[in-house]
């Protein structure tokens, strides 16, 4: 009996071992949620904070053809939930936009953004230059080319380059892209925050440094 007793407590000593260590032990907890996500764009990675791709449907890790990040400025921490809009605060809940919007997206060999803003736009701009804020230069693109009613911003120190719609019915907006190995991030932030161009361009710079590691040499898009 000595072997069978010894046996069977060795057999229940390993059943309750391998249960223990086969225990689920995952809970709801969101704090337990990773800080990052390791996301490839274009067989390039990027660490990715989950709350600021602004589409669940992008919400993993792994390869994907683009995602769709924003950040609030000038803090550059993820935004909070949506809020709650009623009857009563609809006309109040139009607030100035706070936040900076990236999209990453896969170029597959496409002309790159230096090549555009130094070969195609100046096919289509004007020939004055203006100066913008705070040591901004500006070129208008010509009336009836496809860049209508747009003007290209520029500064050497610190880089910074810059499509920006006028004004108009809706407040105008800006587009920033530069390229980073297999894919191009393009920025957009509010015609306004020229005014403060400097600020936004180191913000840029250290959102491209905390995704991925890198400076670039920012080109419009």
């Amino acid at each position: 009996m000595t072997p069978i007793v010894a046996s069977g407590t060795i057999g229940t000593v390993a059943v309750a071992l391998i249960a223990y260590l086969l225990w689920p032990t995952w809970s709801t907890d969101l704090s337990n949620d990773p800080a990052r996500l390791p996301i490839s764009v274009g067989d390039t990675l990027f660490n990715v904070p989950p709350l600021a791709i602004r589409m669940k449907i992008q919400r993993h890790s792994g390869p994907q053809e683009r995602i769709d990040l924003n950040f609030n400025y000038p803090a550059l921490d993820v935004p909070a939930g949506p809020k709650h809009v009623s009857a009563d605060t609809v006309e109040n809940a139009q607030p100035a936009i706070d936040r900076i919007f990236l999209a990453i997206a896969a170029h597959h060999d496409s002309m790159a953004p230096d090549v555009r803003l130094n070969t195609i736009y100046p096919r289509y701009l004007g020939q004055t230059t203006s100066p913008g804020p705070d040591g901004l230069t500006m070129r208008a693109f010509r009336d009836g080319t496809p860049y209508d009613q747009e003007d290209l911003f520029f500064a050497d120190a610190p880089k910074l380059s810059a499509r920006c719609t006028r004004d108009g019915a809706t407040p105008g907006m800006c587009l920033s892209e530069r390229r980073v190995d297999g894919a191009d991030l393009t920025y957009r932030f509010p015609r306004s925050w020229l005014a403060q161009w400097r600020k936004v361009a180191d913000a840029m710079d250290r959102l491209t440094v905390e995704l991925h590691g890198t400076r670039t040499n920012p080109s419009p898009g």
